[in-house]
């Protein structure tokens, strides 16, 4: 059986991936949501993980909550980018910042 230091490492791995995507990333708005759900999804697997540690059923409850939270966020944010993307025809970060002036 896998201990709880492998599955909390491995959660740690999943984190730090998608907290690079966003650091390193610099051009793509698609890629920093996928590393948004990404980094979403290792703190559901450390939820889960835990709940099974602890036998509570709290953990997995708080997970179907970001689980339903990080679908609304996608959904909304691919939405956005599309009606983006149809007035400017360019969903890159450097179009995106324009939109502060």
């Amino acid at each position: 059986m896998i201990s709880l230091s492998h599955l909390i490492s491995l959660n740690l791995l999943l984190f730090l991936v998608g907290i690079l995507g966003i650091v390193l990333n610099k051009r793509n708005v698609i890629i920093i949501l996928i590393s948004v759900e990404l980094m979403l999804l290792a703190i559901n697997i450390n939820l889960i993980v835990c709940s099974v540690y602890l036998d509570d059923l709290l953990g997995q409850v708080f997970a179907l909550i970001v689980l339903t939270v990080a679908a609304a966020e996608s959904a909304i944010g691919l939405a956005i980018l599309v009606i983006f993307y149809r007035v400017r025809g360019d969903i890159s970060m450097r179009s995106l910042t324009l939109l502060n002036n």
